[in-house]
């Protein structure tokens, strides 16, 4: 049986809930270019086509609630980006007491048997001096 074992992220990831995974998503578009691109053809085409007239108080009001929704989207995902990056601290600083733990095991098993080296070594010449 292969099982294999989820990383700190591999859970964290899945843990998510559906809000939370919209959010991100939500974040992950407008930081991209296709939402750039999207929103330099819809102001042109609203103002070639003319769909309102100049000062433009419908498109206006529609990006000022964009601005409001993105802006809320944008602050979910980055506190969800901060439980994250404290999983992670929190996963590393268990790997790191643990990888401390065995270095010193390591250590002390070392140092001890360097002790019964110079032990035999001492009763061999002692052996040898008689």
């Amino acid at each position: 049986m292969n099982t294999m074992q989820k990383n700190w992220h591999d859970m964290y990831k899945s843990s998510r809930n559906l809000p939370t995974r919209f959010a991100d998503a939500i974040t992950t578009f407008v930081g991209s270019w296709t939402f750039i691109i999207i929103h330099i053809l819809w102001f042109a085409i609203w103002i070639i086509f003319k769909v309102e007239a100049f000062p433009f108080g419908l498109l206006t009001m529609i990006v000022s609630l964009e601005a409001i929704l993105l802006s809320t989207f944008i602050m979910i995902s980055q506190n969800r980006q901060s439980d994250r990056d404290h999983a992670q601290a929190q996963a590393d600083y268990e790997t790191n007491t643990a990888a401390k733990q065995e270095i010193e095991e390591l250590q002390e098993r070392l140092a001890r048997i360097e002790d019964e080296k110079l032990d035999k070594i001492i009763k061999i010449l002692e052996a040898g001096n008689k």
